[in-house]
């Protein structure tokens, strides 16, 4: 889903004490809805935005509610986007057969 390694995820997992996936039987993390939504932020902080871990952590406290409503639109874009390359791919692709 963000393309990075299982690794970083446990990694953030440890830095981050929001973050708070539970374990099955054999170990393997199970994220909830919540999980995720964090981690989107996370990831956006730390990946696109270029704060540190400690800057990330303070951020998520202090304005939680604004990253939240940035990367819930940055994923809508990114799919109105990725929709409007593709249609223009099919509109090419039938042009090229008319």
């Amino acid at each position: 889903m963000f393309q990075v390694s299982t690794s970083l995820i446990r990694f953030w997992e440890k830095e981050f004490p929001v973050l708070r996936p539970r374990k099955n039987k054999k170990g393997n993390r199970l994220f909830t809805e919540r999980d995720v939504r964090y981690l989107h932020m996370i990831y956006h902080l730390v990946k696109n935005k270029g704060y540190t871990l400690q800057g990330a952590r303070e951020a998520l406290k202090s304005d939680f509610d604004q990253i939240e409503e940035k990367v819930v639109l940055l994923g809508t874009l990114n799919k109105m986007r990725n929709f409007l390359i593709d249609l223009d791919q099919q509109l090419a692709e039938k042009q090229k057969n008319q």
